[in-house]
């Protein structure tokens, strides 16, 4: 299996489909599948330009604990997106975006590191998309102000192998912090600084 390296954002369950409206934002303006409409638990609709199992139908996710969804998103050009394009053979839109793709998303209502919080876990489809989101600071930004928006409460860049966790956003304040390091030792400290869910 190769790498797979993401994105994590943790918010409160409240925020859910502002964080939703946020990726679409991102997503290309020319759109290549119909509107897929989301049921969040709770009962709010959401309408995304993205897929679910690369399929449109309506997903419920009424009485689900996850929901998954396929998206291209467009990001700023820096060195390392400018080298990744060129190599897929993607040139910058007018605006100085590119567009990369596809990007999964798995959205727990209940997050692994805290059952009162939820999070939106954007990962590469590849090894050499994994390798981009390690490089490229404008990718880094976009996920940690993707947080700020959504009234996220964390971003980490998770490498999927155990090793430690890089808290790119917390308190309000982008940092690069490692779970396991003096500030955060272990992922229990790190959630603990997360204020209470429900205020």
């Amino acid at each position: 299996m190769g790498l797979v390296y993401g994105y994590d954002i943790c918010l409160r369950a409240r925020n859910v489909a502002r964080a939703l409206a946020e990726l679409a934002e991102l997503a290309p303006p020319a759109r290549a599948v119909p509107p897929l409409e989301i049921t969040l638990p709770g009962g709010d609709r959401i309408v995304l330009p993205f897929t679910s199992g690369f399929k449109s139908e309506p997903v419920d996710c009424s009485t689900s604990s996850t929901l998954e969804l396929d998206m291209s998103l467009m990001f700023d050009v820096d060195d390392a997106l400018r080298e990744y394009a060129q190599t897929n053979g993607r040139e910058p839109e007018a605006d100085g975006r590119v567009q990369i793709g596809y990007i999964y998303a798995t959205i727990r209502f209940e997050s692994l590191l805290h059952p009162g919080y939820t999070s939106v876990e954007c990962w590469a489809a590849t090894s050499r998309m994994s390798r981009l989101f390690a490089r490229s600071a404008t990718i880094r930004k976009t996920f940690t102000d993707l947080t700020a928006d959504s009234g996220g409460v964390c971003c980490l860049f998770d490498t999927g192998d155990g090793a430690p966790e890089h808290v790119c956003r917390i308190d309000g304040e982008p940092t690069r912090e490692t779970v396991s390091g003096p500030r955060f030792p272990d992922l229990r400290t790190l959630v603990a600084t997360w204020p209470d869910c429900e205020k």
